[in-house]
């Protein structure tokens, strides 16, 4: 029996077989952050792309928050061992811990976008001349990069969301390199989206929370070093 155990831990160990769970878990979670974004997702699809629907895709885009902290909570915290992989329970319990404090951040960064959104689409009817578009479309980059690390806090640390929001602004300074990536991540989203639609970034989904993880590496690596004990 235990020369049975040690051969299933070799296996376990291989590079083949870290391989096949680092995959399992990403399609377990692309599936979950399906489902989690289902609600919004279907009707998402079924809108036109009028700004009249600005307001409408805001409303879509609330279960997004929650279900990519849970998201990135479930691959940063489930060990790629093909012995203990169970990244449905992983998932779930981030999404537990996580609901409040994500729509904490999420549904003000929502309102912000569409706010911005909504003049810069109207700006004629509201009466804002064209250079405007400059320092608007600048506010809607930042709050988005802001909302992004804010996010990837709250979902890996125990930190009040004043303090998560103070954390976020600060190392978009701090971690350039964190703050070039997620906004080189939100272009390429962009233009997914822009490309062909919606449910291709959603099939991609766990793929993209992965990259935004390891893209913000090094300011979680610096939260850890200077602000948990």
């Amino acid at each position: 029996m235990s020369g049975a155990g040690h051969a299933w831990r070799q296996f376990g160990d291989g590079p083949l077989s870290r391989a096949a769970s680092r995959v399992y878990i990403l399609l377990v979670v692309e599936l979950l952050l399906l489902l989690t974004t289902l609600p919004g997702l279907l009707p998402l699809l079924l809108l036109s792309r009028d700004a009249s629907n600005l307001p409408l895709v805001a409303l879509c885009l609330v279960p997004v928050g929650p279900a990519v902290a849970a998201a990135l909570y479930a691959l940063r915290h489930q060990r790629p061992d093909l012995t203990e992989l169970r990244p449905a329970a992983v998932f779930w319990r981030g999404y537990r811990a996580n609901l409040a404090g994500a729509l904490r951040i999420w549904l003000p960064a929502m309102l912000w976008l569409t706010v911005l959104a909504v003049n810069l689409a109207h700006r004629g009817a509201v009466g804002l001349p064209g250079w405007w578009t400059v320092p608007l479309v600048g506010i809607a980059v930042g709050v988005t990069l802001c909302a992004a690390n804010a996010l990837l806090i709250t979902a890996l640390f125990d930190f009040r969301t004043r303090d998560v929001l103070r954390l976020a602004v600060h190392f978009l300074v701090r971690t350039p390199g964190v703050t070039v990536g997620n906004a080189l991540l939100l272009a390429a989203a962009a233009g997914v989206t822009a490309v062909f639609s919606e449910a291709v970034l959603a099939m991609l989904a766990s793929v993209a929370v992965l990259a935004f993880l390891r893209v913000g590496d090094p300011m979680l690596h610096l939260i850890r070093e200077e602000f948990t004990a």
